[in-house]
């Protein structure tokens, strides 16, 4: 993948198949850190990786808000997805085992990032805007 990419997605259908393409080109174990605002489609980005992943049930991607860590298990091995958005200070990302999690060479997707509070080696960094019209801008910006 080069190093860095912009999608323009105008629709939640076109987000999830971006998604797909993204994690489709990515090498596994990856790290994903995800920004955007409150309904930005950082979700449905994280269904189509699942997608991509080979996640039979695709029902069980949901926003980890309240259980702050879902795991999935997907053909090509486990992916957690974790929301940071209520997680402000390093003991509080400790006390949910992320240290561990970031070590063990799994799949991993992180919403709210820009609260990451433990350092990561490499990652794939993906932005999504809202534009005025209503689509969206995926930035994806390679990192570590």
């Amino acid at each position: 993948m080069a190093n860095k990419r912009t999608y323009i997605t105008r629709s939640e259908e076109e987000t999830f198949q971006a998604g797909e393409k993204i994690a489709s080109q990515w090498a596994t174990p990856m790290t994903v850190l995800l920004r955007g605002d409150l309904g930005a489609g950082k979700t449905v980005l994280t269904r189509g990786f699942c997608s991509a992943l080979g996640l039979q049930d695709l029902s069980l991607v949901h926003s980890p808000t309240f259980s702050l860590v879902n795991q999935y298990e997907t053909a090509s091995g486990t992916l957690y997805h974790i929301d940071l958005y209520r997680l402000d200070q390093s003991k509080e990302q400790y006390s949910i085992g992320l240290d561990e999690i970031l070590g063990e060479g799994s799949n991993v997707v992180i919403e709210w990032s820009e609260k990451l509070r433990i350092p990561v080696k490499d990652f794939l960094l993906i932005t999504i805007r809202v534009l005025p019209d209503d689509s969206r801008e995926i930035s994806l910006e390679a990192g570590g």
